[in-house]
């Protein structure tokens, strides 16, 4: 009999990414403190953050493989977040423009039934065009970007803000490194093609 799936998130973008693995699975929202700890690399806050989203949803599910995912994205000291309104959003891109931002994607496959939780980081380099506030605004008029980290959608009308994007797995930058998730999976004995 195949373990249950379950991703510890509500992110509609995490399902999405999910899905394309065609295998089943549940969702569970994971309440955890998103804040990061004092001192604290944005690395090790999105791995410690996806493994704490991962074991928030871990008793109720028993004998199930739990994915569990946190990103933050940051440029040396500043951290952009989701923005969650139009202001916060013009003056993070404002901040990121002409500059790279680094997106720290936490990954954690815990296995209830075992303990065992496997965990990494996946990072992609995002370089930001010298936006103008013009673009800025016309941006935001056109797609809603509130809830995701950065303020752009990569995977949408936002390409058009970067410059480049360097990483090892594209899905990992929407949200959920499925290339790192699928090897984990495995490593659990999950058959994919």
């Amino acid at each position: 009999m195949a373990r249950r799936l379950v991703l510890a998130s509500t992110s509609p973008f995490r399902r999405e990414l999910l899905a394309r693995l065609q295998i089943p699975f549940d969702t569970a929202a994971p309440e955890t403190d998103e804040s990061a700890l004092p001192g604290e690399s944005p690395a090790a806050t999105a791995e410690r953050l996806a493994e704490a989203k991962a074991l928030a949803v871990a008793q109720r599910y028993p004998g199930a493989l739990i994915i569990g995912s946190d990103q933050v994205a940051a440029n040396g000291s500043e951290r952009f977040g989701k923005p969650g309104r139009r202001e916060n959003a013009i003056a993070q891109l404002r901040l990121m423009r002409g500059k790279e931002v680094v997106f720290h994607t936490g990954l954690c496959l815990l296995n209830t039934a075992t303990g065992r939780a496997q965990v990494c980081c996946i990072d992609t380099h995002v370089g930001f065009r010298d936006l103008s506030d013009a673009e800025i605004d016309s941006y935001l008029d056109k797609e809603d970007a509130l809830n995701c980290a950065g303020s752009a959608k990569s995977e949408g009308l936002g390409i058009s803000l970067l410059s480049y994007l360097r990483g090892n797995d594209p899905n990992a930058l929407v949200g959920l490194p499925l290339i790192a998730l699928c090897d984990m999976l495995r490593a659990e004995g999950v058959a994919l093609p």
